[in-house]
């Protein structure tokens, strides 16, 4: 259950652009594989964040399968994004979230993150 809330954490401080909160849940080293195939190191994808580059207006998901084996959680599950592109909202769409966390410095940090869109 800490890794389903700390995942649900990060996702209302990315749709909040909440970028303190963000920069805490996300180790130096992550990387977003976005659902159009695009690698984003930490600092690429929390700037664009934080610049309303990428602006998250809904991000619902649904229940999460998680697997801890050690000092590494795995997240899956789908969810319902909407975001906005140059302040004009895009539709909505479905997609698979996978995602891995490590205990670093005596909390969970999220290392990659990848994002499959459901056609």
């Amino acid at each position: 259950d800490q890794i389903r809330e700390l995942e649900r954490a990060r996702l209302r401080a990315l749709v909040a652009a909440d970028m303190a909160a963000a920069r805490r849940l996300h180790a130096d080293d992550f990387q977003l594989i976005t659902p159009r195939g695009h690698a984003l190191s930490k600092d690429q994808y929390l700037d664009a964040v934080a610049a309303g580059d990428i602006r998250y207006l809904v991000w619902e998901p649904g229940p999460m399968d998680v697997r801890v084996h050690g000092p590494v959680a795995l997240v899956r599950y789908q969810a319902r994004l909407q975001l906005a592109a140059a302040a004009v909202p895009r539709p909505a769409f479905q997609c698979w979230h996978t995602d891995t966390y490590e205990q670093r410095d005596g909390g969970w940090q999220v290392v990659w993150s990848q994002a499959t869109k459901i056609e």
